[in-house]
């Protein structure tokens, strides 16, 4: 919670116990302005997941259903809400994850955990984003889980989007910089490279890793190439044309997919976000 206003300290007594008098004279009665304590943006930022995730459960998840649960640092706040809500309602949820670190959320909670073998068809799933534009075009991929995402959503009734107030823009691109994601085949990213280039400008490097030697390698052993576009684009022409160069497995286009988003934002609300009606 932001503490308004000012504290002022005053120097007055403390000045005259350890200063000569002329000093305290000079420093009897001025006042030291001290910032107060606030939110970091860090700090801010979490809080407005925890809002977005928070909501989207509680309004999108009810009992016996099958729930898809996405992957990243918003759902961890998801599933916090949904294994809270299984003990105070004594819900009967079934969770088929994303990811491997969906999984292990799962798991940790006390949830029931499934596959898309024992449950190919979700009531709803629930799923974070890299980037929202003001169609519900999403930029996902950003952990590397977008081929998995895609498929769960795809099984799914209802997917519903969660992200903070720095995930939002009008256009793709806006906000997140740091590209599409496309998950490749390890033999085919240098000519898939290439491809995307020619055809729609900008570059598509090798996404690579930060603690060990080599490329990012995706749960299903694949490489992420990261394509920063240069200008806005028919987001589903170019999501079809990709998918069908040879070594693309998916891309991190997801395009009239979500239904609805939640965003969290700075003042501690929630707004709600349908696509727009054509």
């Amino acid at each position: 919670m932001r503490l308004q206003g000012w504290v002022c300290v005053s120097l007055g007594n403390l000045a005259a116990g350890f200063l000569t008098r002329a000093a305290s004279r000079r420093l009897a009665g001025t006042q030291r302005h001290v910032r107060p304590f606030s939110r970091s943006a860090a700090n801010m930022a979490e809080e407005a997941k925890k809002l977005a995730a928070y909501a989207a459960v509680d309004n999108h998840v009810q009992n016996n259903q099958v729930v898809g649960v996405g992957s990243g640092s918003t759902i961890v706040y998801a599933v916090d809400r949904l294994a809270e809500r299984v003990r105070q309602e004594k819900l009967n949820i079934v969770c088929v994850p994303t990811s491997f670190q969906a999984r292990q959320l799962i798991l940790q909670h006390g949830l029931t955990l499934s596959d898309l073998d024992r449950h190919p068809e979700l009531d709803v799933a629930i799923d974070g984003a890299d980037e929202v534009d003001s169609s519900l075009t999403l930029i996902k991929g950003g952990g590397g889980c977008l081929t998995q995402e895609k498929i769960v959503a795809g099984c799914a009734k209802h997917f519903v989007v969660i992200a903070d107030y720095r995930k939002d823009s009008k256009a793709l691109g806006q906000q997140w910089k740091k590209g599409v994601p496309i998950e490749v085949i390890p033999m085919a990213y240098v000519p898939v490279s290439r491809t995307i280039a020619k055809r729609f400008g900008g570059e598509a490097n090798l996404r690579m890793a930060v603690s060990k030697a080599g490329p990012v390698v995706t749960d299903n052993s694949n490489f992420i190439l990261d394509w920063k576009f240069e200008h806005a684009q028919n987001w589903k022409e170019v999501n079809t044309a990709i998918k069908m160069i040879p070594g693309v497995v998916e891309t991190g286009l997801f395009v009239g997919m979500a239904e609805r988003a939640y965003f969290g934002m700075e003042d501690g609300s929630v707004q709600v976000r349908d696509p727009p009606v054509n």
